[in-house]
């Protein structure tokens, strides 16, 4: 397994624009997947050290964003995760987040992957590293 040099993480996390359909509680048993998503052929995930700067770079003109919490140990016990380095072919180089882990398993994301859903907000002058900030209980490496 290869990280962003840490111990393995307890969760990984899923970002879903307030564009996109809210997750529904309860949880389908799949969810719609991204378009980013389905033209990799996996679903991009992030560490919770990761997720400030997946905020930065890909949600910058969102105010929402859906966070979803998957445990790891299932999904590497199940050999779902893949730990890749980012190509950096839109956003450039992110340097010292190491690689990501991208789930490998049909596309499949709902109820059974799923630990925990949080909806984030902006405030009116927030960034996301302040939304980050606030949610560093629930946001768990």
């Amino acid at each position: 397994m290869a990280t962003t040099g840490d111990a393995k993480p307890t969760y990984i996390y899923k970002l879903i624009p307030s564009s996109a359909p809210p997750p529904d509680h309860p949880l389908p048993a799949v969810l719609p997947v991204s378009e980013l998503d389905q033209s990799s052929g996996f679903i991009h995930l992030s560490t919770s050290r990761q997720v400030p700067n997946t905020l930065k770079f890909f949600f910058a003109d969102e105010l929402r964003v859906h966070v979803l919490r998957l445990a790891y140990d299932p999904l590497e016990e199940k050999k779902l995760i893949r730990w890749e380095d980012p190509k950096a072919e839109v956003c450039g180089p992110r340097g010292g987040e190491g690689m990501f882990p991208h789930l490998y398993n049909g596309l499949k994301l709902g109820k059974d992957e799923v630990d925990s859903v949080a909806t984030w907000e902006r405030r009116d002058g927030e960034g996301w590293e302040d939304v980050t900030g606030r949610e560093q209980s629930w946001l768990i490496y």
